[in-house]
């Protein structure tokens, strides 16, 4: 019989790693080993992750499910998620953000170079470009073994608004993005259509502009309605990445992936089109851009470059 894969999550016990857990064990994709801290001699994460498991008579999903604050039992991991950092809080810049956050990843990187060296690995921690970066440089993993989510959820945000706009079902629904997280992120809509048919048959130029700046302000809306940042789409974003792996799909789909040649990045992860299969990235899709595009992507990419600086000029060991 074959193998089942193995899917470890590192920051299980939040939200978004709860519910990458969720959807992965609904999706049948494997067994879930959930990774997190101990707080006052509990261990959280053990509670989320059995009562995931109680679910599986009543929604008919078979996965073993583990929850475990021991970096040992991630040992022969398929695909290992890094959810693991903290959300940025009032009154603290960017630079603070970072260098919180990169001790974490750092930290993390370390344990899984050390007990799933095969691993491949994917980003969700914030502010995502240097944390891939942070892995990558920990790790010293090959970089299609290293990827960035951001885009599938931003992909995903542009899709829901065009479904909200013209009442079309999201399944017809084709966009794709580059660049960055958020503000970042570089719209095609050259590229969007709905069943083929040109998006600009039912949207206006104008309007499909303030739909872009809604998705990328995407998360921001999200905290300003609930007070803290949204983590179902968000892992859909990620499962959706786990799965093209697990299953060697050959899925195109926008990841924070290690460019050199395209986009004249010059040697930085940034958002792309991929093919992910069971290597990881299996190829950055390139494409033309025009001058305003370009333009876009320039930006981000310098954006990226002023992160890395940062993580650089913080922790001189990962230059």
């Amino acid at each position: 019989m074959p193998k089942r894969a193995k899917i470890s999550i590192i920051g299980a016990g939040g939200n978004v790693g709860a519910t990458v857990a969720l959807w992965a064990a609904s999706k049948e994709l494997g067994d879930i080993v959930g990774v997190d801290i101990r707080i006052n001699d509990m261990l959280p994460v053990d509670g989320r992750m059995l009562d995931l498991a109680q679910a599986g008579p009543i929604e008919l999903f078979d996965a073993n499910i583990k929850a475990t604050d021991d970096y040992a039992d991630i040992a022969g991991s398929d695909v290992v998620v890094v959810t693991a950092g903290l959300p940025r809080k009032p009154g603290m810049s960017r630079d603070d953000l970072i260098e919180t956050n990169v001790k974490i990843v750092k930290s993390v990187s370390e344990n899984i170079k050390k007990h799933a060296p095969d691993s491949i690995v994917i980003i969700v921690s914030n502010p995502l470009d240097a944390m891939v970066y942070t892995a990558w440089k920990t790790t010293g993993f090959p970089t299609n073994r290293i990827i960035g989510q951001a885009g599938c959820l931003d992909v995903a945000r542009f899709k829901t608004f065009i479904a909200m706009e013209t009442g079309f079902s999201v399944e017809d629904i084709n966009a794709i993005l580059l660049g960055g997280h958020g503000d970042d992120m570089v719209p095609l809509p050259r590229f969007t259509n709905i069943s083929g048919i040109p998006i600009t048959e039912f949207i206006s130029e104008e309007r499909l502009g303030e739909l872009v700046d809604r998705a990328k302000a995407g998360g921001g809306e999200i905290v300003k309605k609930m007070g803290t940042s949204g983590y179902y789409a968000p892992a859909a974003g990620v499962v959706q990445m786990v799965e093209a792996i697990i299953k060697d799909k050959k899925r195109i789909l926008p990841c924070a992936a290690f460019c050199d040649s395209e986009y004249g990045v010059g040697g930085y992860f940034v958002g792309a089109p991929c093919v992910l299969g069971a290597s990881g990235v299996e190829r950055v899709l390139e494409i033309d851009l025009n001058a305003d595009e370009k333009a876009l992507m320039d930006t981000s990419i310098a954006h990226v470059k002023e992160l890395v600086e940062v993580v650089q000029s913080t922790f001189p060991e990962l230059a």
